[in-house]
């Protein structure tokens, strides 16, 4: 027996499963409007009848949506039944692009991963990412499941947005665990229940380098909350010493981006990708050198042990975790003795610095101050007070309001000399474009206007218009002069060139006349003297069958003549 296909607000019929995560069930669907398979992916029952979450499902899908880039799956439309029906216990859904292609996580199964294929599918992670980051969207859950490889080769990042609304609504480890699915990839951050930015991205991004450079991930253990204490604490092995296929240059950078301190990660995805760019083409640094950088990156310090004290706590108080034995956990034993290990080495390393530290500290030493959203004429205030002068660079920024610091040169925290020079990035707002005129253009031309200014040519309906010459813009998405965000999607309705032809059989000729005169098209009454005439002449046949034709095609109207 079979069963009528479900279809989403009138529009998307829902077909085959395709896949399924924790939180959500993707199906095969079609847009019966634009006649185009898409992907529908359909909230979990049991998290859609939380509505805070819901409602940040639907905001962070609608953001997701402007996103236009060819490294990231692209959101068409989003729903939520409840928002028309309060009744309804239908869950919200989301629209996307349809993939062909692998998951980044089957091709990792399947085993070692080509060096220079590893590098392009990170540098595909970190293209979408740096489009992302720039809109002012983290993606907090980069991990292999969340990345299609098409069949051309291309990488496409999925899940933009989303995983914003699982951070939200979720106030431990365990319970974000148990919808994203894992923590291998967790910032420590993530880990600690701190807020996160776009280093936590690229943070997973380099678990993912990791794990394509040496088949495994750098932190493993028997519970989400073991592995998320590696992250907070544990200093990774350099991927040679797992894998000694691994080219030595690509150790720094997996070390760099899997620094503790966000701070100490590289600034951006832009750095990211050009450091990766660099070191394929530069040579391998010594095993001294790596040394040094780990040391840096992972040595201990009074702070941190502090930190790691903390967040062990924390982890230590998450409820949520079943118990496996009476007593308590083995792991959580040798845990203790790690985190005493840090601490007494960490004391040490602080005696033995301060034994070694100058009697007397310069005074002209200085400490950069954070002024991240910080006015630009405070800022240089702050810095005048310290006998610091300052340059300011003005750049785009979607985050920082205008006329505030997005950065500096040296960082926040960094000790340097009187007199040195501060660079300030300075916001001059959300970088937007303009919309050009487009209604009355010809669509080539419009398409050349969308690309000049710095837009996306979206969605092309076809409409009849007999008042309009075919090809034609007849609407847009975008009012004219408005101002938008580069790359924003504009959709078009153009005129068809055509007209719909009503079946006239049986029309007075007359009438018949006037309704294909209205239409644009001309009309031709035909005498046919094999049939009897009749009065008031009517039509018998058309040389035109019924349906759109072009505008201002002739028609015979065939009218019968004969006794």
């Amino acid at each position: 027996m079979s069963t009528e296909p479900r279809v989403l607000a009138g529009r998307y019929r829902v077909d085959e499963l395709i896949g399924h995560g924790g939180m959500a069930k993707v199906y095969r669907g079609y847009d019966l409007t634009l006649g185009r398979a898409v992907a529908v992916k359909i909230l979990d029952p049991d998290l859609a009848r939380d509505t805070a979450f819901r409602n940040r499902f639907r905001l962070e899908a609608q953001a997701a949506s402007r996103m236009a880039h060819p490294s990231i799956v692209r959101v068409f439309d989003a729903g939520d039944p409840s928002s028309n029906d309060p009744s309804s216990d239908d869950p919200p859904y989301i629209v996307m692009e349809l993939i062909s292609g692998t998951l980044l996580k089957d091709i990792i199964a399947q085993g070692p991963v080509p060096v220079d294929d590893a590098v392009r599918y990170v540098d595909g992670i970190l293209e979408a990412l740096d489009y992302s980051h720039r809109a002012g969207v983290v993606h907090r859950d980069i991990k292999p499941g969340n990345v299609m490889v098409t069949e051309k080769g291309q990488v496409k990042v999925m899940d933009f947005g989303i995983a914003r609304a699982v951070s939200d609504s979720s106030s431990t480890v365990a319970e974000t665990t148990q919808i994203i699915g894992t923590a291998a990839y967790f910032s420590p951050e993530q880990a600690k229940g701190e807020p996160v930015d776009a280093r936590a991205d690229l943070y997973s991004t380099g678990v993912v380098l990791y794990e394509l450079l040496t088949g495994r991930q750098p932190f493993r253990g028997e519970s989400p909350v073991a592995v998320a204490y590696q992250h907070v604490s544990e200093t990774p092995v350099p991927p040679t010493e797992v894998n000694e296929d691994a080219p030595g240059a690509l150790d720094p950078i997996v070390l760099r981006a899997l620094a503790k301190d966000p701070y100490q990660r590289f600034p951006d995805a832009a750095h990211f990708r050009s450091a990766l760019d660099s070191a394929l083409t530069g040579a391998a640094p010594t095993r001294k050198q790596v040394g040094a950088l780990t040391s840096e990156l992972y040595g201990p310090s009074p702070r941190q042990a502090q930190e790691t004290a903390r967040s062990l706590r924390q982890l230590s108080t998450d409820t949520t975790m079943a118990r496996t034995q009476s007593g308590p956990p083995v792991a959580w034993i040798w845990a203790g003795v790690a985190l005493l290990a840090v601490l007494l080495a960490s004391v040490l390393f602080w005696v033995v610095t301060i034994s070694m530290r100058p009697s007397e500290v310069p005074s002209s030493s200085r400490v950069v101050p954070d002024l991240v959203n910080v006015s630009s004429e405070r800022a240089q205030d702050d810095l005048a007070k310290l006998d610091l002068t300052s340059t300011i660079v003005i750049e785009s920024s979607s985050e920082i309001a205008e006329g505030n610091v997005i950065r500096t040169d040296p960082e926040a925290g960094v000790a340097v000399e009187e007199r040195t020079a501060v660079t300030l990035y300075v916001s001059s707002g959300e970088d937007v474009v303009v919309v050009p005129q487009l209604e009355g253009m010809a669509l080539t031309d419009a398409k050349k206007a969308l690309l000049d200014a710095g837009l996306q040519l979206g969605t092309v309906v076809q409409r009849n218009d007999k008042a309009t010459k075919a090809d034609t813009v007849m609407t847009a998405s975008q009012a004219a002069d408005a101002e938008v965000p580069p790359g924003t999607v504009v959709d078009l309705v153009v005129a068809s060139g055509k007209v719909t032809l009503t079946d006239l059989t049986g029309w007075t000729v007359d009438a018949a006349s006037t309704n294909l005169t209205d239409l644009g098209l001309t009309p031709t009454p035909v005498e046919a003297a094999d049939c009897p005439a009749t009065k008031p002449a009517t039509v018998h046949s058309m040389s035109v069958a019924p349906g759109d034709v072009p505008i201002g095609s002739p028609v015979e109207l065939r009218f019968c003549t004969g006794p």
